[in-house]
């Protein structure tokens, strides 16, 4: 299948590139962003040796995509396959280290580049490819193509601005998308804009995400916690971004005014930040405490800031009310599904195209709540904890419409399962 010229002229220059990866990796290590013991693996360098047998190979960006697949990993391993995945960030290589099953393992996956990919197939030789979301990286799709990979998007969605962007590059987009052999939608939105960009076999299962289990929670930890801010008004912001946590100090202010005894869990997107968010909010004269640090809320932490990795389900079992962040600041939102499996009362900012869908369903349903700056943050938080009814039916409507949307993980399977039942009956290579 021949190549446009965008995409050769792509090919040729993220080649060229790959001979001075080291100075990236080396910046991104420095910042935290890659694990020096595995830097190999940004190469197309295995950390691992393949084990023998059918390999399924899923890929996720980060931690979100990571966790959506989780179900259909353990429903592969339990299957007899061997899973295979990859992500692009140390804090998802953490989580998945304590959760993946017995016969699932991680490497991170290589930059971009051609000879960096062909190294990594050559070395897994995955009898499929099942790609989460809009992870479209032209190298990885191009190369597994030409090794005969079968290609399939699971769980696929594409945002109205991506595919506004997308739209003006119709000849490179098209090229990518007639390889790849099925695209298992999330909506019929995102279906049809799939197949409008040149995907030829478009299928709607759902969202994997409603599947994904509850975040685990330590329970000594949580009973102990729980015992420290027994009798306080606790909620959460979670997956917070920068520009978002000085408004939730701000709200936390307003809030203060009328229960003095308020606790502020934060928990930003990005651990690492947790020091310079307690900076900022102690400019606001707002006592903080970093779980990072070993610190546990006392009697004067105003902002308990939960800068740690896996354990957003102990926090939201700790709070009724959770505020998802990335929507009050440009970035299209953070998924909601988590806290509301776990019957938490959402509230959101308007920045939620990421996630459109499920927002739209909470919102109807009466399970989550728009605010639009800190003032409306404050008040409607205030609302919840006076009227302690509202807040149990807005939470108990979050769970149900979560419990109505699940079965993506079955009808992903169905889909799937020809390809792998072929890869067994083939010889192996």
């Amino acid at each position: 299948m021949k190549l446009p010229l965008s995409l050769v002229a792509y090919r040729l220059a993220t080649g060229a590139f790959a001979p001075l990866s080291g100075p990236l990796l080396s910046w991104r290590l420095s910042r935290g962003k890659e694990d020096g013991a595995r830097i190999g693996e940004r190469r197309g360098e295995p950390g691992l040796d393949r084990p023998a047998g059918v390999l399924v190979w899923l890929h996720g960006a980060s931690v979100g995509e990571a966790l959506s697949l989780l179900p259909l990993i353990e429903r592969l391993t339990q299957r007899g396959r061997h899973v295979l995945i990859t992500t692009g960030t140390v804090t998802s290589a953490a989580i998945l280290a304590d959760r993946l099953p017995a016969g699932a393992f991680h490497q991170f996956v290589p930059l971009d580049a051609p000879q960096f990919m062909r190294r990594f197939i050559a070395h897994w030789r995955p009898d499929i490819a099942l790609i989460a979301e809009s992870e479209l990286w032209p190298n990885f799709i191009v190369e597994a193509e030409k090794a005969g990979t079968p290609i399939v998007l699971v769980n696929a969605r594409l945002s109205e601005r991506s595919f506004r962007r997308w739209s003006g590059l119709s000849a490179f987009i098209g090229a990518l998308l007639a390889r790849v052999d099925l695209c298992l939608a999330q909506s019929e939105g995102d279906g049809e804009r799939f197949a409008a960009l040149g995907a030829p076999n478009v299928r709607l299962v759902g969202n994997l995400k409603y599947d994904a289990p509850a975040p685990p929670a330590d329970r000594q930890e949580l009973a102990s916690l729980s015992g420290r801010i027994s009798g306080r008004q606790v909620w959460i912001a979670a997956s917070t971004h920068a520009g978002e946590e000085i408004l939730i100090g701000e709200a936390h202010r307003i809030l203060a005014r009328t229960f003095p005894d308020l606790l502020t869990l934060i928990a930003p997107r990005h651990p690492q930040r947790g020091a310079r968010i307690a900076a900022q909010l102690q400019e606001l004269d707002l006592n903080c405490a970093l779980r990072s640090a070993g610190a546990q809320p006392s009697a004067e932490t105003a902002v308990y800031i939960c800068d740690t990795i896996g354990e957003l389900g102990l926090f939201y079992r700790l709070a009724g009310v959770v505020f998802v962040g990335k929507s009050l600041v440009p970035g299209g939102g953070q998924n909601p599904i988590e806290p509301a499996r776990l019957a938490s009362a959402i509230l959101h900012g308007p920045q939620v195209a990421n996630f459109a869908d499920v927002y739209a369903l909470l919102d109807s349903a009466g399970g989550a709540a728009l605010v639009r700056d800190a003032e409306e943050l404050a008040q409607t938080l205030a609302a919840l904890f006076i009227d302690g009814g509202r807040l149990r039916a807005m939470a108990r409507a979050a769970a149900q419409i979560v419990e109505g949307q699940t079965g993506a993980v079955d009808r992903t399977v169905e889909a799937v399962e020809p390809y792998l039942a072929r890869a067994a009956l083939e010889p192996a290579s």
